[in-house]
């Protein structure tokens, strides 16, 4: 089974601490595999810079490194390090509008770092959660075509997010949606299952990053699509995968949200939230098709995303 996703971590790199050319300025994020730090590069720049610090599994040293806690830790360590290096050089051969940009990747303290563009702008979880009503169709229709250019990019890598989730949606200034966090990316369409468990969030992770790794494909991010999309209506994430496949108690979104959403982005999300993989989508671009048709069978469902986050949010 993968390890679930835990608020516990290895102590944060000090303020003021150097790292390369960059200098730590605060710790902005923590989870499983590692830490998040807002840090400067050497012209003042802002970057966020991922640490490759798994939880439990490492303990930070006087000097600022990381050592594993045990000998059995020091393969799984290793092992993880290489796949997380292998995945900055991957991930740094990216670039598009609505994927975070990898600017560096370098070791040091022991580990491997990735230092990405800081982006402004708020989460989708932040708007999902901003006031009582609901997100509008016309807003979540333009949300996920605009990230899904982006998540094709990744699946044309053969990469996997597998992290896909409303709080790693970012809504910058500008209007554009923003994949910001690949921490839990594998290259998992080329390589077989590995020997360091993904993390994963509950209610976003499809059913084989629970068992049968061996089936992880373009059609588990869609899960994860599902998902996100599913609490854009709900303000909740779906149950988490695992409960479903021992009794499933999640009611159909064409039935749960029956008049209030059009019938056509529920029946999608319904086919993205199919446990068996093979019952949903197969490709980001099938998706795709079907949030295109369905902006199109309305005029209002073809806004200016900036135009909607303005009139919703009171954005100038």
């Amino acid at each position: 089974m993968a390890a679930q996703s835990t608020d516990k971590s290895t102590d944060p790199l000090p303020a003021g601490f150097r790292l390369d050319t960059y200098t730590i300025q605060s710790k902005i994020a923590g989870g499983g595999f590692g830490l998040v730090y807002l840090a400067h590069d050497e012209q003042g720049q802002a970057v966020a810079l991922k640490e490759y610090a798994p939880a439990g599994v490492v303990a930070r040293q006087a000097d600022g490194s990381v050592q594993p806690m045990s000998e059995a830790d020091h393969g799984v360590f290793r092992y993880g390090m290489r796949c997380f290096f292998e995945e900055g050089r991957a991930l740094a051969q990216l670039s598009h509008p609505n994927l975070v940009r990898v600017l560096n990747f370098f070791r040091a303290n022991n580990t491997v770092y990735l230092a990405m563009r800081h982006e402004q702008g708020d989460t989708l979880h932040q708007l999902i959660h901003a006031e009582p009503a609901v997100l509008l169709e016309p807003f979540i229709i333009a949300v996920f075509i605009q990230l899904l250019n982006g998540l094709r990019e990744v699946h044309a890598r053969k990469l996997l997010h597998l992290d896909i989730k409303p709080a790693n949606i970012l809504i910058r200034p500008d209007g554009m949606p923003v994949l910001i966090d690949f921490g839990s990316a594998r290259q998992a369409l080329v390589h077989g299952p590995a020997a360091l468990a993904p993390m994963y969030t509950p209610g976003f992770a499809a059913p084989e990053l629970y068992q049968e790794r061996d089936r992880l494909g373009p059609w588990t991010d869609i899960y994860a699509v599902g998902a996100s999309l599913y609490a854009c209506l709900a303000k909740a994430a779906p149950p988490p995968a695992d409960q479903r496949l021992q009794g499933d108690t999640l009611s159909p979104a064409s039935k749960t949200f029956a008049g209030l959403y059009s019938e056509g982005l529920l029946r999608l999300i319904d086919a993205a939230l199919q446990l068996s993989d093979m019952e949903r989508p197969q490709s980001v671009f099938a998706v795709q098709k079907q949030l295109a048709e369905l902006a199109r069978e309305s005029a209002d469902a073809r806004p200016n995303l900036l135009g909607i986050l303005r009139s919703r949010l009171g954005w100038r």
